[in-house]
């Protein structure tokens, strides 16, 4: 059986760098604990006509 876990985070763009160097050391730990595969995404369409969007829900600062 497959399964996917995903998490969807809000980081400030001045702390994007850093979190990006924290959660490569994360993936690769995962890999070595039986995680497969590893991918850290960031959003660039979050904007969406239907629906609450994602920086709505999360109640995000302007420019963040």
């Amino acid at each position: 059986m497959h399964s996917v876990d995903g998490i969807v985070l809000p980081v400030p763009k001045k702390n994007l760098n850093a979190h990006v160097e924290m959660a490569q050391k994360a993936g690769r730990m995962w890999q070595e604990h039986g995680a497969r595969e590893y991918r850290e995404c960031v959003g660039d369409d979050l904007k969406v006509k239907m629906g609450m969007t994602f920086p709505r829900l999360a109640k995000l600062k302007q420019g963040r």
